[in-house]
């Protein structure tokens, strides 16, 4: 089997990919970087969003895997102490990967002057405006008008990333085995003037949102953190991409156990 290893440059994160790297290839596995059936990502949710980005283009043959060594690990199911076992795990199961699915979010972005912009995001896409003013845009719904909103922008999470940064701006938590996702209102203005619906909208597998915006076109978009600049900007449109990101899954973890150790672990149990 090809895989590849990408980790941080943390000491921790090092050690532990030399080391998995060095059981994998004593067993016969081959690195390669191009063409891997398997990338493994050593470090923390962080990591494990720039190795997605850097296959982004391959999600119909490739299975992601994460090695947890940072703070939050939401993707891993897997941490630095267990290497052993899963260097096994992976040499016994390399003719035929187990895995699960998760939902990815697709961003298209049409210019005044016909051209686009395409991206993807596993956790969210936050839009802005291109400075600090306000946004103003028109919201479409499964292509019909929904609101007219203004506020500091809007936040679109899947399912895993509704853990991450949408959860701070007050989005639902939702199991990744929905195929959904999520649209928050960052900062809506509300008033006896201007009314937005203020409240997470959760929106199903085949329906998008389409942004048009009002008064003015120059916009950031953020995919997982990745920044775009764009000016000109005449539709957004926020769907879920057809393909799914592939993750091996060689042993369960529960998602609401991970919610409860990141979130809630130094509760008592009644």
């Amino acid at each position: 089997m090809k895989l590849w290893i990408n980790n941080n440059n943390k000491e921790q994160s090092v050690e532990a990919a030399n080391k998995l790297r060095s059981k994998l290839l004593d067993a016969g596995l081959i690195l390669d970087r191009r063409n891997p059936q398997l990338v493994i990502s050593v470090g923390g949710d962080g990591t494990l969003l720039s190795t997605f980005h850097a296959y982004a283009a391959h999600l119909d043959r490739v299975k992601f895997l994460a090695l947890h060594t940072g703070h939050l690990g939401f993707y891993s199911d897997w941490t630095d102490t267990e290497i052993d076992e899963l260097a096994k795990r992976i040499i016994e199961c390399q003719d035929n990967i187990p895995s699960t699915s998760y939902p990815v979010l697709d961003v298209v972005v049409e210019n005044k002057e016909g051209s686009l912009f395409h991206g993807i995001a596993i956790n969210e896409t936050v839009v802005r405006r291109l400075s600090s003013l306000t946004m103003k845009a028109r919201v479409d719904l499964d292509k019909e008008f929904f609101e007219s909103f203004r506020g500091d922008g809007l936040c679109f999470s899947t399912p895993t990333g509704s853990t991450a940064y949408s959860k701070s701006v007050g989005g639902a938590l939702i199991h990744p085995k929905i195929s959904v996702f999520q649209m928050i209102e960052i900062a809506s203005i509300n008033n006896r003037v201007y009314r937005t619906i203020s409240s997470p909208i959760i929106i199903p597998h085949n329906q998008q949102v389409d942004l048009y915006p009002q008064t003015a076109d120059d916009y950031v978009i953020s995919c997982d953190g990745i920044t775009t600049k764009l000016k000109n900007v005449k539709k957004i449109t926020i769907k879920l991409n057809y393909q799914r990101a592939q993750f091996a899954q060689y042993r369960h973890r529960h998602f609401w156990t991970r919610v409860e150790t990141a979130f809630l672990a130094q509760n008592e149990k009644k």
